[in-house]
């Protein structure tokens, strides 16, 4: 999705121009680098994460280019002008090689490598960053979201809470991530989503009484219609006009199809509205809730015995709460056909050095048992143990284990290889790998830790180029 009209090349943090531009001026147009995108801690204490925003990044990156009006923006910031004539002519013609979309993924995995000039994958920082970083975050909220709700239709209701224009791929994200629908109108438009919408309390308020103003929005929306019902009081007023409007519906061949609890006490709330519709007949009106729900407040609905069929989430959802932001980085991690490393005084931060892939380990019941890192030119089958990133005396042997090699080239020579999904793909996908992911993984509370181990040859090039650096 690109709203910058030609601007995109703008969608960058400075530093990576200025470097780009030394880079230029010292000669080092061409020189080839690779650098990976990884996280260093899945985000809101969750045991993975899950992949998303590939295909809006590799769209993006074929349209990033500088164009007459950011070339002359740049020329006033004091670019030279050398620079700024390669700018104009500026395409990624580099690989890009990843996961699919949807993946179960976890930390300091290389999860995408970009590999081409030094200036082309330097600029492409921040554009990786700012798309894997946020559809990932809210993916993985969606899911969350998903497990506590069950079968339970889940809306996304956070465009109004969203970041500025973060809404349109949070909206993606979240139905990638599990969630059934959107209120966000372009969201929907661009991506084909599922646009879902109620009513606002100032429906009601606009009107004499309430039942005047369910009245007026049942006839003009009689199909899906739903009504709010909390406006005034919603046990002594909002039900019963709902029921009344309801039982009119009926006479003339429609049906109400909701009734939306926005404040107050739900889990009490939804019981009591629940007997009172099937106390009419009225069995078949669903029941929605909204009003700042998050994973564990639906969790505690549920087991009191809430009688909701639908939750709306906003806040949470859209702004990734509790964690505002994953903690993605993008490293440089060879140079010419030369590994590079990046050393710390926190051993957690040192990265991984060179061209890499990861393998997936599977138990006999066919559920993810561990992850291998290892050098791109490394024969999976020959790896029989893996080794803690950062403890040495941890290993896991992997002898006779199935293994399947996660990520695949996605981009060459500038072009998108990638066969292009829709989001229902991608969140299909993303049902799929989580089943395959063992359930003391996906609870909410102390989720087991998630083995991510490097093979001996690439544990050997890290530890040489740490003791080289020092």
């Amino acid at each position: 999705m690109n709203v910058l009209n030609g601007h995109l090349g703008l969608f960058i943090d400075r530093y990576e121009l200025t470097m780009a531009e030394g880079y230029f001026r010292d000669g080092r147009e061409n020189v080839q680098a690779n650098f990976d995108y990884f996280f260093r801690k899945n985000p809101f204490d969750s045991g993975f994460t899950v992949f998303s925003g590939l295909q809006d990044l590799l769209e993006m990156i074929q349209e990033f280019e500088f164009d007459a009006s950011t070339i002359d923006h740049l020329h006033k910031e004091g670019f030279h002008a050398e620079f700024l004539e390669y700018l104009k002519k500026f395409h990624f013609k580099g690989i890009i090689e990843a996961p699919d979309e949807g993946e179960v993924i976890f930390p300091n995995e290389p999860i995408l490598s970009v590999q081409g000039s030094l200036i082309e994958t330097q600029l492409l920082e921040t554009i990786v960053l700012n798309t894997l970083n946020f559809q990932s975050l809210i993916a993985t909220k969606a899911n969350r979201l998903r497990k506590a709700a069950g079968n339970r239709t889940i809306i996304d209701f956070g465009m109004r809470r969203a970041q500025g224009w973060a809404a349109i791929h949070g909206s993606r994200a979240a139905i990638a991530g599990g969630v059934d629908g959107t209120s966000n109108e372009l969201a929907s438009f661009l991506y084909g989503l599922k646009a879902v919408g109620t009513m606002a309390h100032s429906w009601v308020q606009s009107y004499e009484d309430e039942l005047t103003a369910f009245r007026k929005y049942a006839e003009f929306h009689p199909v899906n219609c739903v009504l709010l019902v909390d406006t005034y009081n919603t046990l002594k007023i909002g039900i019963p006009n709902a029921i009344i409007v309801a039982k009119e519906m009926e006479q003339r061949g429609q049906r109400l199809f909701a009734i939306r609890l926005d404040s107050g006490d739900l889990a009490y709330l939804s019981k009591k509205t629940r007997k009172m519709l099937d106390d009419v007949d009225l069995t078949y009106i669903k029941i929605v809730a909204s009003n700042q729900l998050d994973e564990y407040l639906i969790n505690s609905l549920i087991l009191q015995g809430a009688k909701i069929d639908s939750f709306g989430i906003g806040t949470s959802l859209i702004t990734g709460q509790k964690d505002a932001a994953l903690d993605g980085v993008y490293k440089l991690t060879d140079i010419d056909n030369r590994p590079v490393i990046k050393l710390s005084e926190n051993v957690a931060k040192i990265t991984l050095p060179g061209k890499k892939k990861i393998i997936r380990f599977f138990n006999d019941t066919g559920t993810f048992y561990a992850d291998g890192i290892m050098l791109s030119d490394e024969n999976e089958n020959d790896i029989d143990v893996i080794t803690h990133p950062q403890f040495s005396e941890k290993k896991s042997s992997v002898i006779g284990l199935k293994r399947e090699q996660i990520g695949s080239m996605v981009m060459k020579s500038g072009e998108i290889l990638l066969k292009k999904k829709s989001i229902s793909e991608i969140s299909e996908y993303r049902k799929f790998r989580v089943s395959q992911l063992s359930e003391e993984y996906k609870r909410f509370e102390f989720p087991h830790v998630y083995k991510v181990g490097l093979s001996k040859k690439l544990k050997k090039q890290r530890d040489l180029l740490i003791n080289k650096e020092y």
